[in-house]
């Protein structure tokens, strides 16, 4: 048997050295190779030219008076329009949202990676509603918002709790439609920060139990520090989700126009991206608007590439902080 020649060759450089090739030329592999490259450079294009389209066409329509003054005169004249409110609403409910969204994500996703038992059929129950919960068209969220939120949690603080006949929080606001939106992307949030409870060898666990931690501190000690960057991950993710979505917040706390900016959380809000259907839905004359609906569009682009690099750079304080920590 010949032991002297191998037949892989692999590059260690690479993430966990996953980059290897065959010493011998393949056909099919190297016909697979184009194959991935080509799907991988169409993926590209598509977003290049989408990112160019919008660049280019929202450019002439973005200025600093856009950007920072209401639509009260006319939200369709591109003289006057403006989207400092849908910005502010669109802020703020991408913020409520994370801060719903995180906490039970990462509770979920600590009970099925550290408490559940793998092969019982209650967790795989939970498993499958996430996956499933993952593939629910957003319209539907919005229809559940509307119902459970709105009407039935609302609608029982109303009447059984404040005892108005005038709703309160029986009706569309922005803490009903952050809600909505943690529920949609719940399913990000669990998946990511389970992926990187995993990753977590086992013997930091047994190490810290052998020590006399119990369960419970290793979890918070131990497991959840080294996970930290995976669960940002996630929250960043379900931020790019959230930030675009407009079918969720239809019925449950977008409004058309308003005159002032939500001061409570029972208010409605502006949306940027509900801005953008009312423009190209609802506009008497779409040539006119097409210059402020590609610069909202860019707006929309520029405010969810923001909320992302802040994210990105609060988890790269934190892997620094970890790393001096000596974690």
């Amino acid at each position: 048997m010949d032991t002297q020649t191998p037949m892989l060759s692999f590059d260690r450089s690479g993430p966990a050295g996953r980059n290897f090739k065959a010493q011998k030329f393949d056909v099919w592999s190297f016909f697979f190779s184009g194959l991935t490259g080509f799907a991988t450079l169409i993926i590209l294009a598509m977003l290049a030219v989408i990112l160019f389209n919008v660049l280019i066409n929202g450019w002439s329509g973005m200025s600093w008076r856009f950007l920072s003054s209401s639509a009260d005169q006319d939200m369709f004249d591109v003289n006057k329009a403006g989207v400092l409110p849908m910005i502010v609403g669109t802020t703020i409910r991408v913020i409520l949202m994370t801060i719903f969204v995180i906490p039970v994500g990462v509770i979920t996703a600590v009970y099925l990676t550290e408490y559940a038992h793998t092969t019982s059929i209650w967790t795989r129950i939970i498993r499958g509603a996430v996956n499933n919960l993952a593939g629910v068209p957003s319209i539907v969220f919005g229809l559940f918002g509307l119902g459970f939120f709105i009407s039935y949690i609302g609608g029982s603080i109303d009447d059984n709790v404040l005892r108005t006949a005038e709703p309160v929080w029986g009706k569309p606001a922005i803490l009903w439609a952050s809600m909505t939106l943690a529920v949609m992307t719940l399913p990000v949030v669990i998946v990511a920060t389970e992926e990187s409870l995993k990753a977590i060898p086992q013997g930091l666990r047994e190490a810290s139990l052998a020590l006399g931690a119990t369960k419970l501190e290793t979890i918070i000690k131990i497991v959840l520090p080294q996970a930290l960057p995976g669960i940002l991950t996630g929250g960043i993710l379900s931020v790019s989700r959230a930030a675009g979505e407009v079918a969720p917040i239809l019925f449950t706390g977008a409004a058309y126009y308003m005159a002032s900016y939500p001061k409570a959380l029972t208010d409605q809000f502006m949306d940027l991206g509900y801005h953008v259907f009312i423009l190209s839905t609802q506009s008497p004359n779409i040539e006119q608007t097409r210059p402020i609906l590609y610069a909202t569009v860019l707006a929309l682009l520029i405010l969810t590439f923001a909320l992302n690099i802040v994210a990105i750079l609060v988890r790269a304080q934190m892997r620094r902080k970890m790393r001096l920590l000596g974690h």
